[in-house]
């Protein structure tokens, strides 16, 4: 269960404070899906990264599971986001030196994960041949097409088996027939891992199929 209450984000800037989000309510069950859409600049991509730990509220509680992510220190936080998280980016965020399987297996390099190396690479090579790249393992990002590179971003976001993904324009960078592939794929690995998924898009079809819309509007002018 995700719950948000009266979630407050402000920046300080040289002679005003900005805010961002103001008294935001949100809460989605264990295991759903939410979209999560809004003019640009309202906040969107703000409330995904307070989300996933990446940025401290001003105010409001935010509670993931039985964590409330604002009492988090920054070590803790990083340690959440590797073992309960699992992200994915507009530009799929692959480092180009490193295969197709070496990116998916990157977020084990952060450390503190129970099960053995060759037990996490057979994960991440059945993972990569559910979304069809089982022939690509040894491939580099830049062998790859656009939609490869975001089924790849699909398959490290769910290495870590996480309780929550959180997805920030995930079609944004694709052509409409690759984007409807990678979300059919995606929801259909959402559904099978029983894993909570939030997608940031400013695609309405895109929200609809995700379901569970959710608009922000942006905080009120101070």
């Amino acid at each position: 269960m995700i719950q948000v209450r009266n979630l407050c984000v402000e920046f300080e800037t040289p002679g005003e404070t900005v805010k961002v989000l103001s008294d935001l309510d949100f809460e989605l069950a264990e295991g759903k899906s939410s979209a999560v859409v809004g003019p640009s600049g309202s906040g969107k991509t703000t409330f995904l990264n307070i989300l996933g730990a990446m940025l401290p509220a001003t105010s409001g509680k935010v509670v993931i599971g039985d964590q409330d992510i604002a009492q988090l220190d920054e070590k803790q936080a990083a340690q959440f986001r590797n073992r309960k998280l699992g992200f994915i980016f507009q530009q799929h965020q692959l480092l180009p030196q490193l295969t197709v399987l070496e990116n998916v297996l990157v977020p084990r390099l952060a450390g503190g994960w129970s099960e053995s190396e060759e037990d996490t690479r057979q994960r991440a090579e059945k993972l990569l041949e559910r979304v069809g790249l089982g022939h690509r393992l040894n491939h580099r990002p830049g062998e790859l097409s656009g939609g490869e590179k975001q089924r790849t971003a699909v398959a490290r976001a769910l290495i870590n088996q996480p309780k929550l993904v959180l997805a920030d324009e995930p079609t944004g960078a694709l052509d409409g027939e690759t984007g409807d592939k990678v979300v059919e794929l995606l929801l259909e690995l959402q559904k099978e891992q029983g894993v909570t998924l939030i997608v940031v898009t400013h695609d309405l079809k895109l929200a609809e199929r995700v379901g569970n819309i959710f608009e922000i509007l942006g905080a009120p002018a101070l």
